[in-house]
């Protein structure tokens, strides 16, 4: 099949995630991948700057991880992990997980997917307080430029209104606070550090919400699709106290941050603070096939297995410990720890963040900020008052597209260049990444400036 041919056959028969034909006239067909490159049906080669949709973490083309599934699938492909059945792979990652993950989290359940992860978080905070005969509280506060995914109430708790308007009206009992965006959040208090300034957002959501309606505040360790938003040092430890104060349990969205991404095994790690429930998917198999989940503590797990037989823990999904993909997963642990690439984030992203920083001095670069292998750079219009070029120069667009015409491939999110590549990449490769968005960015302002004087 032709590339022209394929992309015909594409636009006759495909919709895509967050599908508009417009978007669609210049596709590109992916057709392989080594380690941080990819290559497209013409042969030419970029660096992934994303790792797909910031999940590839052992970068592409493992056969190691393709004779996992090969293995399993020969054995036993699928067959339903409901209680009464399980299967090994899925018992030997719950086991594997208890060691890896927050101490007091030992439980897992699997999904295939965030969303679905998103969707089995939120059923369960409610189960757990009707469980402990507190029905009123189901409300879940999540934050702006949060993302949680796009089933109904995953995209409820996503905190992108892009994602909302052909939709709504949204799933009722999720709200949202401001981000701890350190470039952006308006202290209103100059005695309290602008981490504790914005954890205290949440206190005020639940008192003014009242604190026997909330089930449980969602909070991604470094918020990804809305803009790779570090928080501040002392803002989770804030946040963990507020939960305890008011009995909302934390829920750890670590679906970008698992697996090494942030250079820890988990988001949260940096901060020394454990939630009462994680979600996690993307780099639990480095994307080479579908799979999410949910931990809870033990706290949770006792309150599960202690109710009678006709309340139980009534929610399922057919793929639920899926064994293949149980069996790739397996691997990709091995692969982390084998080659130490938990660490390898940290010191890749040490060096990522320092060279990005190199270019704050450029005319129209706002903010840097990273940790691990994630980071952004903000573009403004101007500098001092940190505003925006307006919605009709799409701004956000020309930059993903001349980045692409450069060899990176990334995604660019509310005029913030994300990047977010493999754990394995190179120095080579990350200096080529910055010195890509160094010859970018001027380019690219230099035309939205034209167009902003001809409006």
């Amino acid at each position: 099949m032709t590339s022209r041919v394929a992309l015909d056959t594409d636009q006759a028969h495909l919709l895509h995630p967050l599908h508009h034909p417009s978007a669609h006239a210049a596709t590109r067909v992916w057709v392989s991948g080594d380690g941080a490159l990819i290559k497209d049906s013409t042969g030419r080669e970029y660096i992934d700057g994303l790792s797909g949709l910031w999940n590839v973490n052992v970068g592409h083309g493992r056969q190691e991880l393709a004779d996992a599934a090969r293995e399993q699938m020969a054995t036993l492909a699928f067959h339903s992990a409901y209680a009464g059945a399980t299967n090994k792979p899925a018992i030997a990652l719950a086991e594997r997980l208890s060691a890896l993950v927050y101490p007091s989290i030992n439980t897992f359940f699997f999904t295939s997917g965030g969303a679905e992860a998103s969707e089995s978080s939120f059923k369960t905070a409610r189960f757990y307080w009707k469980a402990l005969g507190k029905p009123d509280k189901f409300k879940v506060i999540s934050r702006h430029r949060a993302y949680h995914g796009l089933t109904l109430a995953a995209m409820s708790a996503t905190g992108l209104p892009a994602f909302w308007p052909m939709f709504e009206p949204r799933t009722p009992g999720f709200l949202h606070i401001d981000a701890p965006d350190p470039y952006r959040f308006n202290n209103p208090d100059p005695n309290l550090s602008l981490g504790v300034a914005a954890a205290n957002k949440l206190e005020e959501a639940i008192l003014r919400e009242g604190p026997d309606t909330v089930a449980a505040f969602i909070a991604e360790p470094v918020q990804g699709a809305g803009g790779v938003i570090v928080p501040p040092a002392d803002y989770f430890a804030r946040i963990r106290k507020i939960c305890d104060q008011y009995a909302v349990l934390l829920i750890a969205d670590d679906v970008i941050t698992g697996f090494g991404r942030t250079g820890r095994w988990f988001g949260l790690e940096h901060y020394g603070v454990e939630p009462d429930i994680m979600q996690f998917a993307k780099g639990i198999t480095s994307g080479y096939v579908p799979l999410g989940g949910i931990g809870v503590s033990d706290t949770i797990r006792e309150v599960i297995n202690g109710v009678p037989a006709g309340k139980r823990w009534m929610h399922a999904y057919t793929y639920s410990g899926h064994p293949t993909c149980c069996a790739v997963a397996l691997r990709n642990i091995d692969i982390l720890e084998r080659e130490h690439l938990v660490e390898r984030a940290a010191v890749a992203g040490a060096r990522l963040l320092e060279k990005l920083r190199g270019l704050e001095a450029m005319d129209g670069v706002g903010h840097v900020r990273g940790q691990g292998l994630m980071a952004a750079v903000e573009v403004v219009a101007d500098k001092a008052t940190k505003q925006l070029f307006p919605a009709q120069v799409a701004l956000t667009q020309k930059l993903t597209d001349a980045l692409l015409e450069r060899g990176l491939y990334t995604r660019v999110a509310m005029d913030c260049i994300c990047l977010a590549p493999p754990l394995v990449t190179s120095d080579a490769l990350i200096d080529r990444i910055v010195d890509t968005v160094r010859d970018t960015i001027p380019a690219v302002l230099s035309a939205a400036r034209e167009q902003v004087n001809a409006l």
